[in-house]
Formats: structure tokens, C-alpha cells, sequence
């Protein structure tokens, strides 16, 4: 992803040097990526310390015509929150494929103006299962021959 004629925020717990020069990409605190963004998409893990990573005052932080994108983790966003500032117009729009709780939507969403829900199956292709399994044996028989796996998690 190159900008065209926009900056390019990301927000998190380090800089990524090789990401700023390779997309022209800046870091900055969440906040203020917040009030300067038109769109927000949502790359994180999930867990104790990103539950509600967007809520009530984060939302209020966003331009009112701004787009919010979760398709990481269903506990980063507060459903609550989100419903409120789309149905009181403080949000432009959001879409989302993670829930709190997958696979159930969260009831306050279902009827929320300029929200797109759907269901996370990225993954769910023959195809793509397929290839996340041949991954999966490849990374165990690097690991049994003493090598590095090609697609090493932690």
C-alpha cells in the first residue's frame, strides 16, 4: 500500500523504520493518528492489553466522516462505543469481520447505520486451508532438521 496524495499513519508499541521509508508510513500516538485519519484499520493483536483499544473516547477523537476498519481482533473495539458514535452521526462508517465473541454480533451493531458486518472467513477456501496446512508440516520439519521455519511466530 503506497499513499496517493495522503499520509500514512500507524500508531503502535514500536517504530518500524524499514515500513516508514519502504511506504513513506509515519508513527504516531494513537490519539493523535486518530484525529488526523480518514480511515482506520485496525492491526493488532488481541488480549489484555488491547481490549477496548477503541471506545467511547477514542471514537470522539475521529473526524465525524472517518471510517473504522477491524478485520484483526473483536475485543479491540468496544461494541457499545461503536454503535453510539454511528448512530449519533460522531462516526462515518465502520466495517468489521471479528466480534467479541465469534461467532456472535454483538446485538447493538445489528441495527447500526453505516455498518457492514461480516463474517471473518478469510481463510475458509480449500485453498487457503490447504496452504496453512502445507505451511504448518513445512515450519515442523525445519524445526525437527534443526533449521529455521520459514514462517517462524515467536
Amino acid at each position: 500500500i503506497r499513499p496517493a496524495a495522503a499520509r500514512l499513519l500507524y500508531a503502535g508499541p514500536a517504530r518500524k523504520p524499514a515500513a516508514e521509508r519502504e511506504l513513506d508510513a509515519e508513527h504516531a500516538e494513537l490519539d493523535v493518528l486518530l484525529e488526523h485519519s480518514d480511515v482506520v484499520s485496525l492491526h493488532a493483536p488481541g488480549g489484555a492489553a488491547t481490549r477496548d483499544l477503541i471506545g467511547a473516547a477514542e471514537l470522539e477523537r475521529m473526524p465525524a466522516h472517518a471510517v473504522l476498519v477491524n478485520t484483526a481482533r473483536g475485543t479491540l473495539i468496544n461494541p457499545v462505543a461503536l454503535a453510539e458514535a454511528l448512530h449519533s452521526g460522531a462516526l462515518g462508517a465502520a466495517g468489521l469481520d471479528v466480534y467479541p465473541a465469534e461467532p456472535e454480533v454483538p446485538a447493538v451493531l445489528l441495527d447500526a447505520p453505516r455498518c457492514v458486518l461480516l463474517p471473518h472467513i478469510g481463510s475458509a477456501t480449500q485453498t487457503a486451508r490447504d496452504a496453512m496446512a502445507e505451511l504448518a508440516a513445512r515450519n515442523v520439519l525445519a524445526v525437527l532438521d534443526g533449521e529455521e521455519p520459514p514462517a517462524r511466530v515467536a
